[in-house]
């Protein structure tokens, strides 16, 4: 497989209205990545990618990430199966930030606690500010525990 070279920023109008693709990772060598459903258009998660994160997302047709928690770059769905399958990927106007629209393998989660996206609860704004978070997911779509087993969880407190 030939290496992906990201091209230097030279100018705004080449960052912004050019064809080259040029990411800008921010000072912890990181680029937020959006990563939604391509069938419903649901947000599953955001992700954080390095240049090879990116550069094997895009090289391979399924999306990779950085855990900054176990500071290590990941294969999503590897341990579990729910791979991800690049449907398709936009950079953002300022080229420091990536959106996938992804297929899901198996169950279609993508979140390790279980639910399909890692936004399963809702935050009251407005009058209703300061409820309890709601559950938008009224079930888990596989067991964590049963996947994962004892390896560390990624939540850090």
């Amino acid at each position: 497989m030939t290496q992906l070279e990201f091209k230097p920023r030279i100018s705004v109008e080449q960052v912004e209205e050019g064809t080259d693709l040029a990411p800008k990772f921010d000072e912890n060598g990181l680029l937020p990545s959006i990563t939604s459903d391509a069938e419903t258009g649901e947000v599953l998660m955001l992700g954080w990618m390095t240049d090879e994160a990116l550069r094997l997302t895009l090289q391979t047709g399924e999306a990779h990430y950085f855990s900054r928690a176990r500071q290590v770059l990941w294969h999503k769905g590897a341990t579990s199966g729910l791979i991800q399958k690049v449907v398709e990927s936009r950079i953002d106007d300022d080229q420091d930030a990536i959106w996938l629209r992804v297929a899901v393998a198996g169950s279609g989660a993508s979140c390790h606690v279980g639910y399909r996206s890692c936004f399963y609860r809702e935050v009251s704004v407005g009058p209703y500010a300061g409820q309890p978070l709601a559950f938008l997911e009224d079930q888990r779509t596989f067991d964590p525990e049963s996947v994962y087993g004892d390896a560390p969880n990624p939540t850090q407190l």
